[in-house]
């Protein structure tokens, strides 16, 4: 697939070495930042006696702030200049790391973690459009590549940092090094940004689609509120009146983005995207690979600590195999694209279907005897699926998207998986919390092998990437 990318701006300067170093480190923050944290919840459990859905919500309403303000952030940045935003951007999540380093209660977390993800949505979406501004040719490509490896490397550092960090336990901080480490970091990415990064922004900015942006929000809190605080509070009555409300609200979301397209104007996710048929049916792939993909991760950090009884570097030590493996993967995928096209999706899934298979056994066979080395072969799998599927995915669902809507395909692909690892946390996290520790991860596994195996059946029929 090539995607047709926007030329550089006449008169604006081309990005340096030092200039790509700035960006890809804004880029690496927020992914470094969501998967840090899963290291480091049992020990957040331990220190603010948090609950169950407490702990969802410090992971997921970092992700539904960030998935609903993600195309605001890249309409902002293109109305008021990348750079300025990219700024901004930077200094809100470096300020709300240390608010979250800080944190004197859960509640307070949990908040500042929402507020996280909002700025990491108005950082983030400047990253792509600053490359695609002050790039060209074979730049841009090296540029992108670039950019493409840097989620994977993120989950690998994550992992591993986030462990590292909790066990060293410097002077009795417990957990907090793993928001307070971004301040440093931070400060000098603003520095950096002042003096590498151009400043550019669109001749004609879309609007924000503010109706759009309050009827998605309604429709995923409605949703997801009583999914995550239904249980421990006993379903009263307001958490039915809220799941309701969600399809109405999500179905009033569909009906105002119709109407704004139809009149001419720019809604939030165009849903004349989804007639084309990479996208319709990519999406539809996605969603549930997500789903799968945030709530897995929770469970699984959960389960280690808690229920395995692994420290936190050992514990990341543990998911380290999958994030190394889904880096590896993700880089070969291209060049199998080009021998089996869309068949790399069947093929990533299979593997992946076989990992969770393989966990499964594991835990059933070995528990509560089970250590990290044992479950390497799983968690292997379970990365070379993943790392298979996820680009060759992001690749057919942006491979037909007209080139005038490249932005906005990868805006709604974006706000999808956001939206759907935050769904998938809440969702699995709340049928986890309904069992011990064993069958809780058992059970939460076999879901995600059932979508998997969906996925492996529906990929048959997506389209082809390369023609």
């Amino acid at each position: 697939m090539t995607t047709v990318l926007p030329l550089a701006a006449p008169g604006t300067r081309t990005l340096s070495r030092a200039g790509l170093a700035t960006v890809l480190l804004g880029a690496a923050l927020a992914p470094i930042d969501l998967f840090i944290v899963n290291v480091a919840l049992p020990t957040i459990d331990a220190d603010l006696h948090a609950s169950t859905a407490t702990l969802e919500w410090i992971v997921a309403g970092y992700g539904i702030a960030f998935a609903l303000l993600l195309v605001v952030g890249g309409r902002l940045g293109d109305a008021f200049g990348r750079r300025r935003m990219f700024i901004a951007g930077l200094s809100a999540f470096t300020l709300l790391s240390l608010v979250c380093g800080i944190a004197p209660d859960a509640t307070t977390l949990v908040l500042a973690r929402a507020a996280q993800g909002a700025a990491a949505a108005m950082l983030v979406p400047q990253v792509l459009s600053i490359i695609q501004a002050t790039t060209t040719g074979e730049h841009r490509a090296r540029t992108l590549g670039y950019y493409g490896a840097t989620g994977g490397i993120a989950m690998v550092v994550g992992q591993l940092l986030g462990g590292v960090l909790v066990s060293a336990d410097l002077g009795g901080s417990g957990w907090r090094p793993i928001f307070l480490v971004n301040v440093p970091i931070g400060v000098l990415g603003v520095v950096l940004a002042r003096r590498t990064l151009p400043e550019t922004r669109a001749e004609h900015p879309m609007p924000v689609d503010r109706a759009g942006t309050a009827l998605l929000g309604t429709a995923l809190l409605a949703l997801l509120i009583p999914l995550m605080e239904g249980r421990a509070l006993g379903w009263p009555v307001w958490c039915w009146v809220l799941l309701a409300l969600s399809p109405v609200a999500a179905a009033a979301f569909v009906a105002v983005e119709r109407r704004v397209e139809a009149a001419g104007g720019v809604p939030l996710l165009p849903m004349s995207l989804l007639r084309t048929p990479t996208m319709r049916r990519g999406l539809g792939i996605a969603a549930p690979f997500f789903v799968g993909f945030g709530g897995f991760l929770f469970v699984y950090a959960l389960t280690l600590q808690d229920g395995l009884h692994l420290g936190p570097l050992e514990s990341g030590l543990a998911l380290t195999p999958l994030a190394v493996a889904f880096l590896g993967a993700s880089l070969l995928s291209s060049r199998l694209v080009a021998r089996l096209g869309h068949r790399v999706v069947v093929l990533g899934a299979s593997t992946q279907l076989l990992g969770l298979l393989t966990l499964v056994t594991t835990v059933l066979l070995a528990w509560p005897d089970v250590n990290a080395l044992a479950l390497v072969p799983g968690t292997l799998l379970c990365g070379i699926g993943q790392g298979l599927t996820a680009p060759t995915m992001f690749r057919v669902i942006l491979s037909r998207v007209p080139a005038s809507s490249a932005g906005v395909g990868s805006g709604m692909l974006t706000t999808t998986q956001q939206t759907c690892l935050a769904l998938g946390v809440a969702l699995l996290g709340t049928l986890f919390s309904a069992f011990d520790f064993e069958r809780g991860l058992v059970t939460v596994t076999l879901v995600q092998a059932l979508l998997v195996a969906g996925i492996a059946f529906a990929a048959r029929r997506l389209p082809d990437p390369r023609g």
